[in-house]
């Protein structure tokens, strides 16, 4: 049996989650900060990031019930994408729980790194790929769709694997896909991207990697964090919660390349 947390740890993971599922509901990036606070209390990575990925599934549902208005004009691509969108992350989900301990403990800085530069280039990502929030919906390049097909799985390939950072790939494939409406394609995003996060989790929980006395304190805590997230996210700057979760992600992906490869 799991042994129950401390009270400091308690407390820790509730507060880390709360924030996490604040940063999510205004901008993203809230696995940067659930997963390396497991690691902290001395939980095996790959654990940690199964039970990151479950946790943070209640901010992903709310978003999900954010976007329902705009469902019925994106149902078209979602005949497409979710099929893809399932399936790779699926597979992540598996290529995770078939990786080496040590092997995944050595990504660790890598993947942090990744997501946090992911979250960073946001505004780069979408200028790539013509996203403006005022432009109108254009027409789908039909040689750009297989492509975008392509890139999808690989999205979530990557998302059930890891997962921070699924949402701004995914705003970039669309480009591909002639897209301009903002909260359209912010609804495709939040449906593929609770597709593959619920996938991954159900299939955490079935292989057993899930640690559930901290999952359940971070999952209240990231509920009470998206609630009031997502009454503050019009009073909130998305570039200074970018800025703060920037700094946070490229100290702690520092702190654990010192640790995997100098700390020795």
């Amino acid at each position: 049996m799991t042994p129950m947390p401390g009270l400091t740890e308690t407390l820790t993971l509730f507060a880390v989650a709360c924030l996490a599922g604040a940063m999510n509901a205004v901008a993203g990036g809230g696995t940067i900060l659930t997963f390396p606070t497991l690691l902290a209390f001395g939980m095996p990575s790959i654990r940690a990031n199964a039970t990151s990925t479950f946790a943070l599934l209640v901010g992903i549902m709310g978003s999900l019930y954010g976007y329902r208005n705009h469902l019925a004009a994106v149902k078209p691509w979602l005949k497409n994408f979710a099929p893809v969108s399932i399936a790779g992350g699926l597979l992540g989900a598996w290529l995770l729980t078939r990786t080496n301990e040590k092997f995944f403990d050595q990504l660790v800085p890598f993947l942090i790194l990744f997501a946090t530069v992911l979250f960073l280039l946001n505004n780069v990502f979408r200028r790539l790929a013509g996203i403006e929030a005022t432009a109108a919906g254009g027409k789908p390049h039909a040689a750009g769709t297989a492509a975008a097909l392509v890139l999808q799985f690989g999205v979530a390939v990557y998302g059930g694997y890891f997962g921070a950072g699924i949402g701004i790939l995914m705003l970039a494939t669309m480009g591909l896909l002639g897209l301009h409406h903002i909260h359209e394609m912010n609804a495709i995003k939040t449906v593929l991207g609770a597709l593959i996060n619920v996938v991954a989790a159900t299939y955490f929980i079935f292989a057993g990697l899930v640690i559930w006395p901290q999952a359940a304190v971070m999952t209240l805590g990231a509920t009470a964090g998206y609630y009031l997230g997502s009454h503050m996210a019009q009073k909130i700057s998305q570039q200074q919660v970018r800025n703060l979760v920037g700094v946070i992600g490229v100290s702690l992906s520092l702190v654990f390349f010192w640790r995997e490869f100098l700390a020795r």
